[in-house]
């Protein structure tokens, strides 16, 4: 494994144990999400220069589209959740209440 194949998939796997330890708050788990999108989109990136080939370019850009949709439901979804339940904790939200 070369450097920096351990340095993204280190980066995916930090982002991955942040996202499932530290689930206090809403935004945490965003920012980690967020995190794990940018390590997979250079790993792609890096990826696609590395086999020569125009046909994969395409491929981190579609990920980066949809890894900005990502963010922006996100924070949407934080803005509303903090209107209504007055916190982002995430012990506090219900999802099974109507």
């Amino acid at each position: 494994m070369t450097p920096t194949h351990f340095a993204f998939s280190s980066a995916f796997i930090l982002g991955l144990v942040g996202l499932t330890f530290h689930r206090t708050h809403l935004l945490s788990a965003l920012l980690c999400l967020e995190g794990m999108m940018l390590s997979l989109f250079i790993a792609l990136s890096l990826w696609a220069l590395q086999l020569d080939t125009t046909i994969y370019s395409a491929s981190p850009m579609l990920l980066l589209a949809f890894s900005a949709c990502e963010a922006g439901a996100g924070l949407a979804l934080l803005v509303a959740t903090a209107r209504t339940h007055g916190t982002d904790h995430l012990q506090s939200l219900n999802l099974l209440q109507c």
